[in-house]
């Protein structure tokens, strides 16, 4: 059975809403099993998920898996802690950089901004996303930094990369979607908050996509099991067909396939100060895309996601998975956060913030046909010193003369612009 499929955002949204959904109801009933059935099944995986969370919490566990940077680079990663990896889909790297290497990118970073008059000529946020967090900037829309270039071209960003890359079922069907030794250099932005800041945080939400994750045919193969009633075989680390599908635009888009999200800490951070939170349930994205199905959600409404606007994650519809919501521990400088690209996760509010809360976003984008294209765009944008197309247009960096050159470029960063 062939579901119906809109490769660009469909014009009539709400009627596009009400054709797929009922097409996917016939889908999984064609299985002998009802979408009430199915979406039972992902209910009762995810609530023992939940309470083995919170019992964990109350134990004063921490929730998120922490592993060294020494033991990726020696390879002596061990099989409890891999596991634990993958059944969280969230890591902290320790050490993933030397401490002062890290403050001493922070820096570089003011050092480069300053001399290029970026406080003086700054217009505010470029869109409305960031724009929440009440910035004076929080979120500089810097892309072309020595320190953010030294950082994703290093040989210490690439093991990283790869470890998480290779966590990931890349080879199937006889296809290779993507290359996990190699990873595709994807610009993002700077976050500073200064001591003393109040910051209302990010609320839940997910970037994998919006309505296309329902609406495209690629979306459509790589959630077949959710979509054929086949529900257990559904493995939210297969890469199957996630990476060369388009993406409908809109202001908070990931043009790149993504394995993990991530950013590497240039400041020492508690983990109370308004840090990162997720819910590190990888297979919560079953429950996320089967939850819109059931009676109780209107015809044309999918759980408030829609176009241009962030995939939201709220008590109203998916309060289960809100209940597991888990911190980060304390980070040091040069410590990498790392979540899986499904997983649901927020920024936490803070008011008068004790120390710095400085990151660089740095995910884990493998090379693939999807992250091929993009790097096109970025290789243009990294020649002129604009901003990347994902970004809002704001091109502050394309006359500031000491931004990282192409010359200064090494064989990883050539590889991952698809310059080598």
């Amino acid at each position: 059975m062939s579901l119906p499929h809109w490769e660009e955002t469909p014009a009539d949204l709400p009627a596009a809403i009400r054709e797929i959904k009922a097409a996917l109801r016939r889908q999984i009933a064609a299985s002998g099993r009802t979408v009430e059935e199915v979406f039972a099944v992902v209910e009762r995986s995810i609530a023992a998920e939940v309470a083995e969370i919170n019992a964990a919490r109350a134990r004063g566990e921490t929730i998120w898996p922490v592993i060294s940077y020494a033991d990726i680079e020696a390879g002596t990663v061990s099989a409890a802690d891999v596991a634990q990896l993958r059944k969280r889909g969230c890591l902290v790297v320790r050490g993933h950089f030397e401490r002062e290497q890290a403050l001493g990118w922070d820096a570089g970073i003011v050092q480069y901004v300053e001399d290029n008059n970026f406080f003086e000529d700054y217009r505010g946020p470029g869109d409305d996303f960031f724009g929440s967090v009440g910035s004076k900037p929080e979120i500089y829309p810097i892309y072309w930094s020595h320190a953010q270039m030294e950082a994703r071209q290093s040989d210490r960003m690439a093991r990283v990369q790869a470890f998480l890359n290779s966590q990931w079922k890349h080879e199937s069907e006889g296809v290779q979607w993507f290359d996990p030794s190699r990873d595709s250099l994807y610009p993002d932005r700077i976050r500073r908050r200064p001591e003393g800041a109040d910051s209302a945080g990010l609320g839940t939400h997910l970037d994998p996509g919006t309505l296309d994750l329902w609406m495209t045919e690629a979306y459509q193969k790589a959630f077949r099991h959710l979509f054929n009633g086949d529900v257990e075989k559904y493995d939210p680390w297969d890469a199957a067909y996630r990476t060369s599908g388009p993406q409908y635009p809109g202001s908070t888009m990931c043009s790149a396939f993504r394995t993990f999200q991530g950013w590497t800490a240039l400041s020492d951070m508690s983990h109370d100060q308004g840090v990162l939170h997720t819910v590190p349930i990888p297979g919560a994205m079953a429950y996320l895309m089967l939850r819109p199905l059931l009676n109780d959600v209107p015809d044309d409404e999918m759980c408030g996601v829609t176009v241009n606007q962030v995939f939201p994650a709220t008590d109203k519809w998916h309060g289960l998975l809100m209940e597991a919501l888990a911190g980060i521990p304390d980070v040091q400088a040069g410590d990498s956060v790392w979540w899986h690209c499904d997983m649901i996760h927020s920024v936490a509010p803070v008011q008068d913030q004790k120390g710095w809360g400085n990151v660089m976003y740095i995910p884990a984008a493998p090379w693939c046909p999807r992250n091929e294209t993009y790097a096109a765009n970025v290789r243009e944008a990294f020649l002129s010193g604009s901003s990347p197309s994902d970004f809002p247009a704001e091109h502050y960096e394309r006359e500031w003369p000491d931004r990282f050159a192409e010359a200064d470029l090494n064989e990883t960063g050539r590889r991952g612009l698809g310059l080598s």
